[in-house]
């Protein structure tokens, strides 16, 4: 199970924020055995940073029904309800308010957490209490909780950093967000280190964001590789699968294409016999068989895998190419992760 410092580092990176030590300290001081700790006291710095600057006032739709004209009149329910004769009626505007979807979801969110069993009860009762600090109605434990569209919506508005971080760490709240058996209105929170799939997401953008920050010799992207490949027909090569490197990085005279992933182990018995994993080799080698890369330019591939029940460095030649399958060791501290990770591509 990976530690909860290191997984603040990760969770950093993969959202574009770099770690800040107020929070590490915070954490060392109340230390948690779940990550559900390590994103309260995450949520609680932040938000504190936001109140700090002043919620920004963005438009927001509204409407309502009034006795002069304001925005657009809404004819149909405005002539059903009979409010002309009134001299009034039902209007959409937009108006300036605090009241926006993500302060909405940041009061939510500090308000779950402040009711939160598995919390410490200083903590809790510090997340209710700059809960209080926003708007009145945004705290509002009536209403729904957020959505997949919620999410949808906000990534569409395109965030600025901050906004985004705190909408990233709201969003993995209640992703692990369960109802309780009971009618009590609380929830339970699921330790999301179990989840492969979201951690190998993690993982995968932790890394290339890494990369992207503490690294300056290579262009560091996610690239579509074009098959090389011919069909009697051009449909048919819309039938081939798309390949999508987790990460790239290329400098003039080296290219390095780096694949993580988010298992127990690299390594798996068969025939009584430890083994790479077939698909994950099978999948790079079809990256560096595909790639073209410029004159010049060398190419290799990495297997990446954090280490759990084993150290793994082993490497290769496939089709002329130098390979490296490694693991990472993500118990040890950050200074030490960090260069390892750098040491990959020197």
């Amino acid at each position: 199970m990976i530690p909860l410092p290191t997984l603040y580092y990760f969770l950093c990176y993969a959202w574009n924020r770099l770690p800040e030590p107020a929070v590490l300290l915070a954490s060392e001081a109340t230390p948690f055995e779940r990550p559900l700790g390590l994103l309260a006291q995450v949520l609680l710095h932040a938000t504190r940073r936001l109140l700090r600057t002043g919620l920004p006032r963005t438009f927001e739709t509204q409407q309502a029904e009034l006795t002069s004209l304001r925005g657009r009149v809404e004819l149909a329910p405005t002539l059903g309800r009979g409010l002309l004769g009134q001299g009034r009626a039902i209007c959409t505007f937009d108006e300036l308010s605090t009241a926006s979807p993500l302060h909405r979801l940041i009061a939510q969110t500090l308000g779950v957490l402040g009711r939160a069993a598995a919390l410490p009860p200083a903590l809790r009762r510090e997340l209710h209490q700059i809960g209080q600090r926003f708007p009145a109605g945004l705290n509002d434990t009536t209403l729904p909780p957020p959505t997949a569209a919620t999410f949808r919506e906000l990534r569409r508005q395109r965030p600025d950093s901050q906004a985004a971080f705190l909408m990233h760490i709201c969003e993995l709240v209640w992703l692990t967000a369960l109802p309780e058996p009971t009618a009590t209105g609380r929830k339970r929170f699921t330790d999301f280190r179990r989840d492969e799939v979201l951690m190998a997401r993690i993982f995968e953008q932790f890394t290339r964001n890494f990369f992207r920050r503490e690294q300056r010799r290579y262009r560091v992207f996610a690239e579509t590789i074009a098959w090389q490949a011919e069909a009697p027909l051009p449909a048919h090569l819309d039938l081939l699968p798309t390949m999508l490197t987790d990460t790239t990085l290329e400098a003039p005279d080296r290219k390095i294409i780096l694949d993580t992933k988010y298992y127990a182990a690299a390594l798996r018995p068969r025939y009584d016999r430890q083994r790479l994993i077939a698909p994950h080799l099978y999948q790079l080698y079809a990256y560096l068989q595909n790639q073209r890369p410029a004159p010049g330019q060398a190419l290799e591939g990495i297997l990446l895998y954090p280490a759990a029940t084993q150290d793994v460095d082993v490497r290769y030649t496939l089709g002329g190419h130098p390979v490296r399958v490694v693991t990472l060791n993500l118990h040890q501290p950050w200074p030490g992760i960090a260069a390892d990770l750098l040491a990959l591509v020197v």
